[in-house]
């Protein structure tokens, strides 16, 4: 197993130093379920609920919410985002959330990826619980990072 980089030699949590790593061009893609009833399904996607259009506002909630990833995660650094992209889709059983992130820094963005898609999901369950308090959240993710020492990754 590799050492873990938020944790010293002493067992302490720390913010890892990035100073000398090369300013690269970096991006993250995240996903996430919506589970639900097909009669919520139908009031999400009508546009029609009580609190509006649940799928767009959902899609703001996460791009606020990935430029914000640093003030909610210890050890995450502020980065200066150059995109951030969510999208709210309806797929079989619920609500399917993607979120891509980029930027050209010095660390990933898989953080903010992952926050803003967390962060969508929970907008959607706030709008819709009148309607179905068993909503589930399922399989929040990273797909796919690029760039960086480590290179590109995806599931």
């Amino acid at each position: 197993m590799s050492k873990l980089t938020h944790i010293d030699e002493t067992g302490r949590a720390r913010m890892v130093d990035v100073s000398d790593k090369a300013v690269t061009a970096r991006e993250a893609a995240a996903e996430g379920f919506l589970r639900m009833s097909p009669e919520t399904l139908t009031l999400a996607l009508s546009g029609e609920g009580r609190k509006g259009d649940v799928r767009a506002v959902a899609e703001i909630a996460g791009v606020m919410a990935a430029k914000k990833a640093s003030d909610l995660i210890p050890m995450c650094h502020p980065l200066p985002i150059s995109q951030a992209e969510v999208r709210v889709e309806a797929a079989e059983g619920g609500l399917a959330v993607t979120a891509r992130v980029k930027t050209t820094g010095q660390t990933g963005v898989e953080m903010e990826a992952l926050t803003a898609c967390s962060v969508a999901l929970l907008t959607l369950y706030d709008m819709l619980k009148a309607a179905e308090k068993g909503m589930v959240i399922e399989a929040v993710r990273l797909v796919s990072k690029t760039g960086g020492k480590s290179g590109d990754w995806s599931r």
